[in-house]
């Protein structure tokens, strides 16, 4: 063989065997995008699978019912207009301890409210300065039970229950201006049918009225006790239900605001014009049950 042709066989060799390393290459780099893709394709399947679970968890989870501290009895009970009485906090799944009241000549007044209840402001405005009176002399005690069954009436904005909630964060971290607050959500209550509040307006009341500061506005903004607001409604609404300390029960016709009851018994006011707003009735009928207010 010519020196020619051996170095043409070898210039054919070295060209098979450069083609053969290629192939081999591009049949790595072919197995490399494989596994990249399908390492790829796995772990998005992982990754829905992660959402899903997460999904499902929080579907099935139960809502957070944990109370507001200082309203044990799912109302916060006021012995004066800037005092009351502190408690400890209903806990995740737990249920109310009723108010104990005594037998002592003071009238025990229990107020359940809706704070989108044009009613329950017809009351509130008419009646709040007598109550303070009786409040502030110590002849009288509050509770109050915000309650939300009206969230139909605020076109989408829940403002009763967010409204509720506000009451809730008030008596964890401010519960002093608890009547203060209560009485300026009524002067500003938005009407029937509206667009509510937002929580920047909820958060400029309560301020007008004192409730003020980080706290109250992250509870407001988060809506911490959302989940307090609905057991504790459902735990009052329902035909036949007994209020604590009296032989009231709910109707068959069903739960409504303002429930009011003064030492055990309920108060409906006259057939007048003046219904809820009759605060000289609302007077006769407290001072008939409770012979220290004057």
């Amino acid at each position: 063989m010519t020196n020619s042709s051996s170095a043409k066989k070898a210039r054919r060799n070295a060209a098979r065997e450069h083609a053969r390393l290629m192939r081999e290459e591009a049949a790595k780099k072919a197995r490399r995008r494989r596994f990249i893709l399908q390492g790829s394709i796995g772990a998005g399947i992982l990754v829905v699978l992660l959402v899903i679970v997460l999904v499902v968890i929080q579907v099935a989870k139960p809502p957070q019912t944990a109370g507001p501290q200082n309203m044990l009895s799912d109302g916060i009970l006021l012995t004066s207009t800037t005092s009351y009485v502190p408690t400890a906090a209903i806990p995740n799944g737990g249920s109310p301890t009723p108010t104990k009241q005594a037998d002592d000549g003071k009238a025990h007044i229990t107020l359940y409210e809706d704070l989108q209840c044009p009613v329950c402001q017809q009351f509130e405005e008419a009646n709040d300065p007598q109550i303070s009176g009786w409040l502030n002399a110590g002849t009288a005690t509050v509770e109050i039970h915000p309650v939300s069954i009206l969230d139909r009436l605020s076109s989408g904005n829940r403002y009763s229950s967010r409204a509720a909630n506000a009451m809730a964060c008030v008596a964890q971290y401010d519960p002093k201006d608890f009547w203060a607050v209560n009485s300026a959500f009524y002067g500003d209550q938005p009407k029937e049918g509206s667009n509510g509040r937002s929580n920047t307006q909820l958060l400029a009341t309560m301020k007008s009225a004192g409730a003020d500061g980080a706290h109250v506005s992250a509870c407001v903004n988060d809506e911490t006790f959302k989940g307090w607001v609905t057991a504790a409604t459902n735990r009052i609404t329902p035909p036949g239900t007994t209020f604590p300390n009296s032989k009231v029960t709910v109707p068959a016709t069903g739960f409504g605001t303002p429930t009011i009851i003064v030492n055990g018994k309920a108060y409906t006011p006259p057939s007048t014009n003046l219904g809820y707003a009759d605060t000289a009735a609302f007077a006769t009928f407290v001072k008939g049950l409770a012979p220290k207010v004057r």
